[in-house]
Formats: C-alpha cells, sequence, structure tokens
C-alpha cells in the first residue's frame, strides 16, 4: 500500500461569524431539491445557530429540535469509532486479513482485505450482484418490508478477484461496512448496535439515538416523517421501512442534537485515543476508480469549502438525507437533516447550499 497522506488540520484563521440569514435561506428552499422539510444546527466555538423549515408531517406539526430522523450513512461513523476502540483494546488488529476474523464470509477466491481497508474504502471487494432492484419508487414501496440477516450481503458478492488490489484505489461502499459491522459482532459476541450503545451512547447521553432491531420498521418516538413521490400515489409515508438490508452501513437513527454531542467527543478525543483518532483524518494516498484524489479515512470524509476544511459524513435513507462535518478545531459543527421526496442527484443542491452557509 502506498504511504499514506496527513491532511492538514489545524485552522489557520478565525472563522467568520455566522449568517443566520444565508443558514435559514439554505435550508428554507424546499422545491430544489423537493423536500417537506429541513433542520439544520451548527454548533462551535466559532458560533451557534438551528433552524428548521417545513412540517414534521402532513398533520402539519412544526418540526422540534429532539425529532428523530434516519441518518443514513452517519451510521458508519459510529461503527468506525467502534472498531477503533475494539483496536485499542487489542481485539481487532486493523492490519489483520478481514478473512481471519470472518471465515467463510467473503468469496474464496478474493483477496486478504484488512479491516484498515474495509473502513477506509480501499478494498477493493466486488460488487455485489443479484440484489432486489431498488431503482423506482415503486419497487422501494415492494421490498420496503424485506427482512435481511447481515451474513445475506455477503453472499451477494460474488466470488471473482477484487476490483483492485488492495489498498491501491478507493471506492466508496456500503457492503465494507456492513462487514465491520460484523466483525464488531464476532470479536464483541454483541450485536454491533450493543456495543455502539455500551461504547457511545450510554456513557454521552445521546437518549434520542439507537439501532433498530432487525425487525423493527417504525421509527421510535416523535421523528420527522420521510416521503418518496409515487407516480399516481403522491406522496407515500416511507418512514416506515425496515432497514436491515443497511445494516452496519446506514440502518441508525438519531437527531442533530445527539450527533452534535457525539462529533464534540469524537474530535475532542473522548472516545478513541489520538494515536487511531489520527487514523480517521487520514486520507490514503491512492485515487479513486473514477481519478480524483481520494476523499475517506477511517469511517469520515473530508473536503475544502470556501477555504474551510470538514469532516464528517452525509447519509441517506429513503425520504432521509443527513449529514455531521466538523472542522477539526470544531470552531465549527454541522449536523443536519431534510426529508427528499426522491432519490436522486437533485438532493446535492440542499446539500451544498448548507456547506457554503456554513463555511462562508
Amino acid at each position: 500500500m502506498r504511504s499514506l497522506l496527513i491532511a492538514a488540520v489545524v485552522a489557520v484563521t478565525p472563522l467568520p461569524p455566522l449568517n443566520p440569514q444565508a443558514l435559514q435561506a439554505a435550508i428554507s428552499d424546499l422545491d430544489h431539491p423537493a423536500a417537506t422539510s429541513a433542520q439544520l444546527r451548527v454548533s462551535g466555538t466559532a458560533g451557534r445557530w438551528y433552524g428548521t423549515a417545513g412540517t414534521a408531517d402532513q398533520s402539519q406539526r412544526q418540526i422540534r429540535p429532539d425529532d428523530r430522523f434516519r441518518i443514513g450513512s452517519v451510521t458508519k461513523v459510529f461503527v468506525a469509532t467502534v472498531v477503533l476502540q475494539l483496536a485499542a483494546e487489542r481485539k481487532i488488529d486493523l492490519d489483520e486479513p478481514v478473512q481471519h476474523y470472518l471465515p467463510g464470509v467473503l468469496p474464496p477466491n478474493l483477496e486478504p482485505v484488512t479491516t484498515e481497508q474495509l473502513l477506509n474504502h480501499t478494498s477493493g471487494i466486488p460488487s455485489e450482484v443479484d440484489m432486489p432492484d431498488l431503482s423506482t419508487p415503486e419497487k422501494v414501496l415492494e421490498h420496503r418490508y424485506d427482512r435481511w440477516a447481515p451474513g445475506e450481503r455477503a453472499e451477494h458478492i460474488p466470488d471473482t478477484k477484487a476490483k483492485f488490489t488492495p489498498g491501491t484505489m478507493q471506492e466508496y461502499r456500503g457492503i465494507n461496512y456492513v462487514l465491520a459491522a460484523m466483525l464488531v459482532e464476532k470479536v464483541t459476541g454483541h450485536d454491533y448496535g450493543r456495543e455502539v450503545e455500551k461504547r457511545i451512547v450510554w456513557p454521552l447521553g445521546l437518549g434520542r439515538t439507537y439501532v433498530p432491531g432487525r425487525n423493527e420498521t417504525a421509527i421510535r418516538g416523535a421523528h420527522v416523517h420521510g416521503y418518496l413521490d409515487v407516480p399516481g400515489q403522491g406522496l407515500v409515508d416511507v418512514s416506515d421501512i425496515n432497514t436491515s438490508r443497511s445494516y452496519g452501513e446506514g440502518d441508525m437513527v438519531s437527531t442533530t442534537g445527539d450527533l452534535t454531542t457525539f462529533a464534540k467527543a469524537l474530535f475532542g478525543g473522548e472516545l478513541v485515543p489520538e494515536t487511531l483518532l489520527e487514523k480517521m483524518f487520514t486520507v490514503p494516498d491512492v485515487s479513486m476508480v473514477d481519478g480524483r484524489p481520494a476523499a475517506y479515512g477511517v469511517g469520515l470524509q473530508t473536503f475544502t469549502l470556501n477555504g474551510v476544511t470538514v469532516w464528517g459524513k452525509t447519509g441517506e435513507q429513503y425520504g432521509y438525507n443527513a449529514g455531521l462535518f466538523s472542522t477539526r478545531d470544531q470552531q465549527r459543527r454541522i449536523a443536519y437533516s431534510f426529508t427528499p421526496t426522491a432519490r436522486d442527484t437533485a438532493q446535492q443542491q440542499m446539500t451544498l447550499r448548507i456547506a457554503n452557509a456554513a463555511t462562508s
């Protein structure tokens, strides 16, 4: 594996004051993309702000700060944190092939893949085949209550060589974190959700954050509802859905407040020892498969906008889009959620407006 490049993480100058008007405008355009609600929480040493747009459901109930929502791939940050904690406890060796911990789970012809290569998306694991078609809203509704066991996803990995030699390129893949969660369960003997609760949720008092059980479909307690625009049916509430297919990679539920508390503790070194925490802020010195520079460390992705570099994770589930980012020095933390009615690239319009308003 080529050498690793540690990105610059020290802010040189203080960030500009928050612009409440720009922040509210960023989330208030619910036509681009089409969405039923949005909320944004900005915090950190450079200022605080919270705002909402739209309503929590079709009864027109106003959004409350403690309303839960599905966080999608922000789940990966929690899983990576637990794996690094287990590495600190010498229960997992990040350089040991995953095949050592999960014998027989990956196809026999696949090259050895280390745990760290899973976590930073340099595994090269082939794309799953013969998965259910979820390309249309109608197909999503057809499969909304499908229940998946963790190992079932792995059964859809073809018995071929890796897409690329592990460690030499980067490709963002959800299956990496399905396997990472399975690894947590193998070495602890507990569901990955229990380890997240024991190691993160309970110590930090994240009372609105949880990992759904594999049979759960409804979001517990008060929550923002997500909808899909289904041809011939209009807006269909998809808050009630089984997310076990996204086990370990996108199934968790939280709030903007809990996510902010989590980020503060993680970036502040309260959850992971400094030497291992640095891996989250270390981007491999490789290219993405499409030729772009790598953008993912262990559990976190990074981007720079308006001269401000942030680290965190975006996430999607049907009817939901979420994100959690922070500058390394925690001058600015960003937690958001909105509820788009179509799962397409138009969602990036909201994400980009939020990012621009929070960094300029």
